[in-house]
């Protein structure tokens, strides 16, 4: 069986990513679809607007085959890790010859010349990043501005870009066999949040549902029915709590909070301003400060996330076709064991069962704040 993987949010799931999948699906020639999707929290260090079985039933119905969990530790990490913990999964999957991923360049050997760059870092690259960071830049725009002259600069400064190369730098990296397939992104950039005729980014729909902005012809039918109401952001108050509680030396074994985050995260976490407004500047993007204060509240430190990445893990189903026992039984074969219900998680041990905690302990905290899922069936 030919399978074709995508790693994806669908937060909330619209007519773009409708199209990746039915281009995926026919570029690739595959027989099948896996679409391994963050769970409750995503890589912006915030909540997903509604629950992850909620939103692996949507790509279901839109077509894909299987979806598994990307475990908690990855998801809520940034982009480099965030996507090396998408490749590990994949990796142990033995039928899967694709990973599609939406870009601003589709131009499959930019990639792979920007990743085999950026894996071999030459030295003088890696003076100038220090240099431009001393400056006060962000890592991501003194790693753009570094590598002026070997990498286009679009590769390293578009969001679903650096995305495309991280996973390729990870299938590199690992020494994959699996092929990249970048497909041209439809539509509006990332980060845009104006609302356009049908095909908006997700950051556009969930600021359209804030505002109240009508965008129905965005998203299929399935999706705009479950989205909700209003959004709110309830995690604040238990971010902070969670800080106040944490020792400076817990702070500082969580990724990227280092340079004196960690103090300056402490300070924060007594006052009333939020950690995203007091903390974001032109060195530290909003992403970074949200991820901190959300792997602070699920006591996810780098250590743990680097150890999930050199060990066996699992596959957790969040939802499939019934249709799907073809690929059920590929999943069966793979390096990781299959988990469908709470039972088969049981037999984890080590590393693999703490990094199946932090799943279970993180939709915990999403069905605190934002309400019990009432609907957890798999096959659809």
């Amino acid at each position: 069986m030919k399978i074709c993987a995508i790693i994806c949010e669908y937060n909330p799931f619209h007519n773009g990513h409708l199209h990746q999948l039915r281009e995926a699906k026919r570029l690739s020639g595959a027989d099948a679809v896996i679409c391994v999707m963050s769970g409750n929290f995503v890589q912006r260090g915030e909540a997903a607007i509604m629950d992850k079985y909620t939103r692996a039933q949507h790509a279901v119905k839109a077509g894909a085959d299987v979806v598994v969990e990307l475990p908690t530790v990855f998801s809520t990490s940034n982009a480099e890790l965030f996507a090396k913990g998408g490749v590990h999964i994949l990796n142990s999957i033995t039928e899967v010859e694709f990973l599609c991923f939406g870009a601003e360049n589709a131009n499959k050997s930019a990639f792979i010349s920007a990743a085999r760059c950026l894996n071999d870092e030459p030295q003088e690259v890696s003076e100038k990043i220090k240099e431009i960071v001393a400056g006060g830049a962000s890592y991501a725009k003194a790693r753009a501005q570094a590598f002026a002259g070997f990498i286009p600069f679009e590769l390293l400064s578009s969001p679903n870009n650096v995305l495309g190369i991280e996973y390729t730098k990870a299938i590199l990296a690992s020494g994959s066999d699996i092929a990249i397939l970048p497909i041209p992104r439809v539509g509006q950039g990332y980060k845009d949040d104006t609302v356009q005729e049908n095909f908006s980014s997700a950051s556009a729909i969930r600021s359209a549902i804030e505002n109240g902005t009508p965008f129905v012809e965005n998203l299929p039918d399935y999706v705009y029915r479950d989205l909700p109401k209003k959004l709110e952001n309830a995690l604040d108050k238990l971010e902070k709590y969670a800080v106040l509680n944490a020792s400076v030396k817990e702070l500082q074994a969580i990724c990227d909070c280092n340079e004196g985050l960690e103090n300056a995260f402490k300070k924060v976490a007594a006052t009333e301003k939020s950690f995203v407004s007091a903390l974001t500047s032109a060195r530290y993007t909003s992403s970074r400060i949200r991820r901190i204060a959300l792997q602070a509240l699920l006591k996810i430190d780098e250590s743990l996330i680097r150890e999930c990445l050199h060990t066996p893990l699992y596959l957790r189903v969040l939802a499939a076709k019934k249709e799907a026992k073809e690929v059920l039984a590929a999943l069966s074969k793979a390096n990781f064991p299959v988990i469908t219900r709470q039972t088969d998680a049981n037999a984890l041990t080590g590393t693999a069962k703490a990094c199946f905690e932090k799943d279970i302990f993180a939709e915990q905290i999403h069905s605190l704040l934002y309400g019990e899922v009432k609907d957890k069936k798999i096959f659809i």
